[in-house]
């Protein structure tokens, strides 16, 4: 941030808590946090559910770059990459009921996927994830000329 060297101490001060806070607010309008996260997660259990499944918490990480989720069924803890903010809500609503899934059936077995059969979105969401992690696995090519 560049400041006029002409402004005082206590001016660079109030201008700096302004930025930060106009910062602070976009960034919150642009993505959800985990409270709403949290609550989002509460509807879809209740919607999908019947409310069964409870986590003790929900938020987003940015430590997950090989998972889109992921679930400690013992402590009722949900962790969401960073990664899928920004995504089709669908797709988020997906990883989020499948980490749901995983309070009540902890593996990937024929009973976790009845559960995931509730959301009717489950095939459209996982091909819009592999076509995400395929898409990154391609080269990089340089923008044709004129472009």
């Amino acid at each position: 941030m560049l400041i006029p060297a002409r402004m005082s101490e206590a001016e660079e001060r109030r201008w700096v808590t302004l930025m930060l806070d106009k910062l602070a607010a976009q960034e919150s309008r642009r993505t959800p946090g985990d409270t709403e996260l949290a609550e989002r997660a509460e509807r879809l259990s209740a919607q999908y559910f019947e409310g069964r499944a409870r986590p003790t918490s929900v938020r987003w990480v940015t430590n997950q770059n090989t998972r889109w989720g992921s679930c400690t069924p013992g402590e009722g803890s949900i962790r969401l990459s960073h990664r899928l903010q920004g995504m089709p809500e669908y797709v988020i609503d997906y990883v989020l009921v499948h980490e749901l899934a995983h309070l009540l059936v902890p593996g990937h077995g024929p009973r976790f996927w009845r559960l995931m059969e509730a959301y009717p979105r489950t095939e459209r969401a996982r091909g819009y994830l592999e076509g995400v992690v395929a898409a990154g696995r391609l080269p990089h090519l340089p923008a044709a000329r004129g472009e």
